[in-house]
């Protein structure tokens, strides 16, 4: 109500000004003619009439109304170069800040609310520099200042930045125009002064502070590498340190665009994901899902049966399909591909010289015009008393501990409800292990709506794990009375101690970024939890990058390969040309069963941002595919602009989520609605159509209701 009686109030000004015509009284003619008298009164009364000019000023500009270049004139005609610059430079920054917060309490929070996903990208960036392109704006005055009052309003820029930024750079511009006004009789027109030498002079007086800011990016990176002495010439275009996914693709890229690259792995080539995450994960989940099958055979129609396994085969197989993705990562391959690849440790000595340790013994020095950080991340241990003495797993050496054992762990504990506690959770468990999953939140899979949560924590416990949220691990304990040695963890929920025994226990509770013994510390390279980087991945040294987990945000491989492709293009192209990466659509999947896959914003997430959105939801069960398969648990859930058919984001809970995700990255990456993806051929009966019917859904809430009853009554008439 405060809003619209503010925007009434606002209307009924400005209406009010045309209809009495108040606007004559702000034309140059008007100024002239009242020139003499308003000089008169300025000898009897200057303090007054710059007191009642600055008001008027000030009501023109917050309201947005025309003649403020009159009015500068004016001050200048009037009260002379000095006063007339103070009285304009105040009054224009006073009334553009009070037309900047108007703006603001009437437009802001719905606008963010309704775009607020669009403007995130904008909002930083106003926050980082928006002062800095405020200010080049305001050089300019073919930009209209109005209009830059009102958008400004809407942005998370502070009113006293705004202030001040304005009255900088407007100052230049008012000690023209307030100059000209002095010779305010020899002005025959707006068309006299405001001529095209004069507005470009002002479009390159805009100029400036981009030239500037280019400038003191070049002081600024001679500063960074002062102390430094950089090579006349470079072995090398790019070093690569690490192997993994990141270094990998970066290596890649380097070699197929003809540039000598050295890439460096002290361990298994192919990183994490080859050895011990996506890869050996998915080859057990697959095991797992078949154990599973055979139990519930009964709902295909046949006869159910407990599965009989040696679980140190069901181990082999992980190695075993290790070793047939492993050439595509291999030493040969990369070396095929004109890749120098070199088995060691590599440590930078200076910004442009890395020096090599190579498995062997051997030390190397090499030295590149562009090096890359792509060292990955390692499995975080939390510190809980006793863990060390009990004993603990991680994904780093679960494969290989338990490649050993003829059963599967009797007794195990999964420390962590995300994504990777939940897959070994459920698969450990499907393959006959007694599963207790700790969680210290209110639920598993925090980062996804609570329905998902809700249903990925049902369906773990119908495999048979023991879920347990809101419990917090305090310590652990050997137990000499129970089995001889048996180990013990003590958990906290509501204030009270649970003792809980364990044979084996898996710390799934996240990564952390590999930051130590690559020389970041020692050149001075900033690193947090993970290595600073800006949005091009340039550390604090520009021809050093940093791309992967070692990163972040994200900790997927195909993220790391997404940014490889930037920091890579940018480390071997820059300055010629250089990109900003793109976080935009980042897609991710859960493999339990069933599948839990996004893309975008999820409810959750819309709602704590504020942005407006529309629910469309299209459950399995409806789908003859799914049907058939009896495999109906899940849904397709869309999250678009209200009243239009763009994507905001997708959540797939079912069978094959993760592949049918596909669909909706592509359309969002592409701006492509709901109304495309319903226009689509989709092979009937596949679980695909899923995404068509969602779409329809979100049509059939949008049909036009009135059209539609006069399309009644056309064929009403057509009937006779």
């Amino acid at each position: 109500m405060k809003k619209l009686l503010a925007l009434a109030l606002l209307a009924a000004l400005v209406t009010t000004f045309f209809l009495l015509d108040l606007n004559q009284w702000l034309s140059l003619d008007a100024i002239k003619s009242s020139q003499t008298q308003i000089e008169q009164w300025q000898l009897q009364q200057p303090l007054i009439l710059g007191l009642v000019f600055s008001a008027m000023y000030i009501a023109v500009t917050a309201l947005s109304l025309p003649g403020a270049a009159v009015m500068t004139l004016a001050a200048g005609a009037f009260f002379g170069l000095l006063w007339g610059t103070v009285i304009v430079s105040f009054a224009s920054s006073i009334g553009a800040t009070l037309a900047f917060l108007v703006s603001r309490f009437i437009l802001r929070d719905s606008i963010q609310q309704r775009f607020g996903e669009h403007l995130k990208t904008i909002n930083k960036g106003v926050e980082r520099e928006g002062a800095f392109y405020l200010f080049t704006l305001r050089l300019v005055p073919l930009f209209p200042f109005f209009i830059i009052n009102l958008l400004m309003g809407v942005t998370r820029m502070r009113a006293f930045t705004f202030y001040w930024v304005s009255q900088l750079g407007m100052l230049a511009g008012t000690l023209v125009f307030v100059n000209t006004g002095t010779q305010l009789a020899q002005i025959e027109s707006m068309a006299g002064i405001l001529s095209p030498t004069l507005w470009l002079s002002f479009a390159l007086l805009g100029v400036f502070p981009l030239l500037a800011k280019k400038l003191l990016s070049a002081v600024k990176q001679r500063r960074v590498y002062r102390g430094w002495s950089k090579p006349k010439k470079f072995d090398r275009n790019l070093i690569v340190i690490g192997g993994g996914a990141a270094g990998l693709v970066s290596a890649y890229i380097a070699a197929a665009v003809k540039a000598k690259v050295t890439l460096i792995e002290a361990h298994k080539m192919g990183g994490d994901c080859l050895n011990y995450g996506c890869v050996p994960s998915k080859a057990l989940i697959k095991s797992a899902k078949v154990a599973q099958q055979m139990r519930s055979a009964e709902n295909y129609g046949l006869n159910a049966s407990e599965p009989s396994f040696s679980f140190r085969k069901v181990m082999a197989r992980v190695h075993k399909i290790i070793a047939l993705v492993e050439p595509h990562d291999s030493v040969e391959r990369y070396t095929k591909l004109g890749v120098e690849v070199l088995q060691g440790y590599g440590k930078l000595v200076d910004p442009w010289t890395v020096l090599i340790t190579l498995n062997n013994g051997e030390q190397k020095t090499l030295t590149s015009r562009a090096i890359i950080i792509a060292a990955g991340a390692k499995p975080f241990v939390p510190p809980i008393p006793g863990l060390h003495q009990a004993g603990y797993l991680t994904t780093d050496t679960l494969w290989q501990k338990f490649a050993e054992r003829d059963l599967p762990p009797r007794r195990l504990v999964i420390l962590g409800g995300g994504p990777i506690g939940c897959e070994l959770a459920q698969s450990f468990a499907r393959l006959g292990a007694e599963v207790i999953q700790v969680e210290m939140l209110p639920r598993i899979m925090i980062r996804e709506d609570e329905e998902v949560s809700e249903l990925a924590r049902q369906s773990l416990q119908a495999d048979g794990v023991q879920v347990l949220t809101s419990h917090k691990a305090l310590r652990c304990e050997r137990d000499g009375a129970v089995e001889g040695e048996g180990k013990i963890i003590v958990l906290e929920a509501e204030g009270e101690e649970i003792r809980q025994p364990f044979d084996d226990l898996i710390c799934a509770v996240g990564r952390v970024a590999r930051l130590k013994g690559y020389g970041l510390e020692d050149i001075g390279v900033p690193v947090n939890s993970t290595v600073v980087a800006n949005d091009y991945l340039q550390t604090l040294y520009p021809n050093i990058y940093a791309a992967g987990d070692v990163a972040g945000p994200y900790q997927f491989t195909h993220t790391a390969a997404h940014q490889a492709w930037y920091a890579s293009v940018n480390a071997l192209f820059s300055p010629l040309k250089t990109f900003k990466v793109d976080y935009s659509v980042i897609p991710w999947t859960t493999f339990i069963d069933p599948e839990i896959a996004r893309v975008g914003l999820n409810e959750q997430e819309a709602k704590a941002a504020g942005i407006a959105y529309e629910l469309t939801r299209y459950d399995l069960d409806d789908l003859d595919r799914a049907i058939a398969e009896s495999a109906t648990k899940g849904f397709v859930k869309v999250l678009t602009v209200p009243g239009k058919d763009k994507i905001l984001g997708v959540t797939i809970v079912g069978t094959g989520a993760g592949e049918l995700l596909a669909e909706f990255v592509l359309a969002m990456k592409h701006g492509l609605g709901l109304n495309k993806i319903l226009g689509t051929i989709h092979t009937y009966p596949t679980m695909a159509e899923a995404n068509k019917y969602a779409a329809g859904n979100w049509k059939r809430a949008h049909a036009p209701e009135k059209l539609l009853l006069w399309v009644e009554k056309y064929h009403r008439w057509r009937r006779g």
